[in-house]
């Protein structure tokens, strides 16, 4: 890719002045939809799933940790793969420590449709702490659009059906795994749904994008071109295979 044009420190100044305009609006804009997200009216949760932990088998209010609130990253993980998906794990190696969400009443967990052996197993290999869950034994994946099979249940995915992601050339997305966000809050004993984001939704997690995106040569590379930490050619090998 081409470098930016040189320019004299006082032509660089009014451009950066310029785009400094331009970075307020997008701020601004960006408070309006976080205020309106606040404001989504929720979904009373009364179907209870089981999923799976490494303390054993846990309801979803479990995953609160007693907590109000419950963020969960629906990382692809299929039942027949070995590892995590890579996109997936980038946004997992992007959370950082957990102590500052906890002390905002706020739980973070991820939960894939793998059984909980290979999931603990990745975990190691990735040397993550973050809570992580199997929903194997449960619909929980398909109710929250992240696992797709039109035999088990209606095809959606980022709040459009089937004909839809065929008609706009996303039939890839009709099946099989796909990644989200979603949120959930906890009022007593009952749980609400709040919110859920797909496809570039969740990308607000990627720390390195942003960190990225403040440089002149970019995010170089889409999301799912990152590979797993451990593979890049400077990693220490691992020992899973």
């Amino acid at each position: 890719m081409s470098l930016p044009q040189v320019v004299s420190r006082e032509e660089w100044l009014a451009a950066r002045r310029e785009l400094l305009a331009q970075e307020k609006e997008a701020t601004r804009a960006q408070d309006a939809v976080h205020a309106r997200r606040r404001e989504l009216p929720m979904v009373r949760l009364d179907k209870a799933y089981e999923l799976e932990g490494p303390t054993g088998p846990s309801g979803l209010p479990d995953l609160f940790e007693g907590r109000r609130q419950l963020i969960v990253y629906h990382f692809m993980f299929d039942p027949g793969w070995d590892a995590g998906c890579q996109s997936c794990s980038l946004v997992t190696d992007n959370i950082g420590h957990l102590a500052h969400l906890h002390n905002a009443n706020t739980s973070l967990a991820l939960v894939s449709r793998a059984p909980l052996d290979k999931i603990q197993a990745f975990k190691e290999r990735m040397g993550w702490t973050v809570p992580w869950y199997s929903s194997n034994k449960s619909d929980f994946n398909y109710d929250f659009h992240v696992s797709n099979d039109a035999s088990v249940a209606p095809v959606e995915y980022n709040y459009k059906d089937a004909e839809t992601l065929e008609h706009e050339g996303l039939s890839g997305f009709a099946s099989g795994e796909a990644h989200g966000l979603s949120v959930f809050l906890r009022d007593g004993e009952t749980v609400y749904h709040t919110y859920s984001t797909y496809g570039r939704g969740p990308e607000a997690l990627l720390g390195t994008y942003h960190f990225l995106d403040f440089t002149p040569l970019g995010r170089q590379k889409y999301v799912n071109e990152f590979a797993h930490h451990d593979r890049y050619e400077d990693s220490p090998t691992h020992s899973c295979h």
